[in-house]
């Protein structure tokens, strides 16, 4: 009787070893996708070590929505992998609130990185606000689609990571039924435009 539950025992701990490497691989396949049109692929240079992290400077003072510049610069400029707490941009912030009344019009706001006050997201473009804040909701995090990036000042690195040309960790691009989605750190985007 010992060795049957043994055996059943290693037999269950096989097959959950071997589901959690198939799933493992399933979700590196999904995020080693291929970034076609509109996305705009980027490599491993962008990220490399500047004098402020992976970029020039540190995030600028003053942010909005009231977003912390502490937590803004450990996840902008000395991370790769990390987000901010799901739920951050809703909970800690006064983003919903700040924004109800562009929500109450249906018009687009704009967001701006967080270090070099370039802009890097329209939202929401093809839906409505509530469209925009039910999937960030139900994410934990704001959620933009391909026609809300700013290609020219966004990349996607080959394991999804969704970064500033001038080296602002943004948060990741995690796929859906619907197509891409980039799931990006409010703190990333609260930057104050600066004009060039």
């Amino acid at each position: 009787m010992h060795t049957m539950v043994f055996r059943l025992s290693i037999t269950v701990s096989l097959l959950g070893v071997l589901l959690l490497l198939l799933c493992s691989q399933n979700m590196i396949e999904a995020r080693n996708q291929e970034c076609e049109d509109p996305c705009v692929a980027g490599d491993e240079e962008i990220m490399h070590p500047k004098a402020h992290g992976t970029s020039s400077s540190p995030v600028q003072n003053n942010l909005r929505w009231g977003c912390s510049e502490t937590i803004a610069d450990r996840m902008c400029n000395f991370n790769r992998h990390y987000a901010e707490n799901a739920g951050y941009w809703e909970k800690s912030t006064s983003f919903v609130s700040e924004v109800a009344p562009f929500a109450y019009k249906n018009t687009p706001v704009q967001f701006f990185d967080s270090n070099t006050g370039k802009l890097l997201f329209t939202a929401p473009i093809s839906r409505s606000w509530d469209d925009f804040l039910k999937e960030s909701k139900k994410h934990g995090w704001p959620s933009f689609r391909d026609n809300e990036v700013n290609w020219d000042q966004v990349r996607v690195l080959p394991n999804g990571e969704t970064v500033s040309v001038n080296g602002t960790h943004l948060g990741h691009n995690l796929p859906d039924g619907n197509g891409r989605r980039y799931c990006i750190n409010l703190v990333s985007i609260a930057g104050r435009q600066i004009e060039e």
